[in-house]
């Protein structure tokens, strides 16, 4: 089946941000006119437009474009993936990015959903994570993005070296306060190749304990739902009618287009990725070569583990039978060992027609992915 959704990977920053191991340049917009022109050469490869329920800019920071770069790759994007009726276009922003020309282009091509990578309104813990903004400039975002977009969403980090459960709490009152339509919380994690995964070897950056990070997390859930938020996925939370549904389309285990250095697509079976060196990517690209660095496709039963693993990530969870129509394995076969193990343990939920976490499993539901994979 040909794809429903597309992702386009912009990999420019203002800098790096100490937590950050993601396909990123910092301070390199001279090479922005390059990857637009790389950006075309792989969307004309596609030889004819793709039409999408789903389109996704992501980073990197899309927004760290100037207007001109940004209206221009919203076009592009438009013209090879058009977008169906009722699409959702979602772009990541950061905070201190979003002027009134950016905002411009954003609306007039279409954006309904913008993504803020604010990660906290607190000042001092956006200094320790080397944010570019500070809690004012992001109130000032959120309400200058309400009267323009369909959908708004806000990114948190919690789990950060020196914060309270407290400030964790106060952070999350002030997203529901500020009215957003959607929430993304994730603990923080130290990357191999992050300054901060650095830092923490050498001791000179201390994680929460896992205690407070857990309460933490549950917080979260307590705040959100609270306050309206539907938890529908492992770290993320919605107002009715504002699910991501370009994630959904990932964790439902649907193919996607993939563009740009980094990026990732599964179209026919074939899983890809892309070069996540941005200047190899560039380099290949401009050269009129492949920018693929991997290519692999799944035998049926890892395929279907994998489905099972993101299908399990919702609240929801997987209903035997559906998924059974659309990989060719009962969950049993798979994993059935485990599966009993984990019933047993409290940390999964089976009712006879459909599997799914617990309250507990959420809290180490990482833990057991990987006796599900292999």
């Amino acid at each position: 089946m040909t794809p429903r959704a597309a992702y386009v990977h912009v990999p420019f920053c203002r800098r790096r941000c100490g937590y950050c191991n993601f396909t990123v340049v910092a301070g390199r917009d001279d090479l922005v006119p390059d990857y637009l022109r790389a950006v075309e050469w792989e969307l004309r490869r596609l030889r004819t437009p793709r039409e999408v329920d789903t389109l996704f800019f992501g980073g990197g920071t899309p927004t760290q474009l100037a207007p001109a770069a940004l209206d221009r790759l919203c076009r592009l994007a438009r013209e090879w993936f058009p977008p169906a009726a009722g699409c959702e276009f979602s772009v990541e922003a950061n905070p201190a990015d979003l002027d009134g020309d950016r905002l411009d282009v954003l609306q007039a091509a279409g954006v309904s959903r913008v993504s803020l990578g604010g990660q906290s309104f607190d000042g001092r813990k956006l200094r320790v994570l080397q944010r570019d903004h500070d809690g004012s400039q992001l109130q000032r975002a959120i309400l200058r993005c309400r009267p323009r977009f369909a959908s708004l969403a806000l990114d948190l980090i919690f789990g950060v070296p020196g914060e309270s459960l407290n400030g964790w709490a106060a952070d999350l009152r002030t997203a529901v306060a500020a009215r957003v339509d959607h929430v993304s919380a994730y603990g923080l994690t130290y990357e191999k190749g992050s300054l901060f995964w650095s830092r923490r070897r050498d001791g000179r950056l201390q994680p929460v304990d896992e205690e407070l990070e857990r309460a933490m997390y549950e917080t979260a859930i307590d705040e959100l739902t609270a306050a309206g938020l539907e938890h529908y996925e492992v770290s993320n939370f919605a107002r009715p009618g504002h699910r991501c549904r370009h994630n959904e389309a990932y964790w439902r285990g649907a193919g996607y287009f993939g563009v740009g250095p980094g990026a990732a697509r599964y179209v026919d079976g074939w899983r890809e990725m892309n070069h996540r060196s941005t200047t190899t990517y560039l380099k290949r690209v401009l050269a009129g070569q492949s920018p693929v660095a991997e290519r692999e496709r799944l035998a049926p039963p890892d395929a279907a583990r994998e489905r099972l693993v993101f299908g399990l990530r919702m609240l929801e969870g997987v209903v035997r039978v559906e998924f059974a129509a659309a990989t060719g394995f009962e969950i049993d076969e798979l994993v059935g060992s485990a599966l009993r193990r984990f019933v047993a343990l409290g940390l999964l939920e089976d009712t006879g027609d459909r599997v799914r976490l617990t309250r507990a499993g959420l809290l180490v539901s990482d833990a057991l992915w990987g006796e599900f994979l292999n």
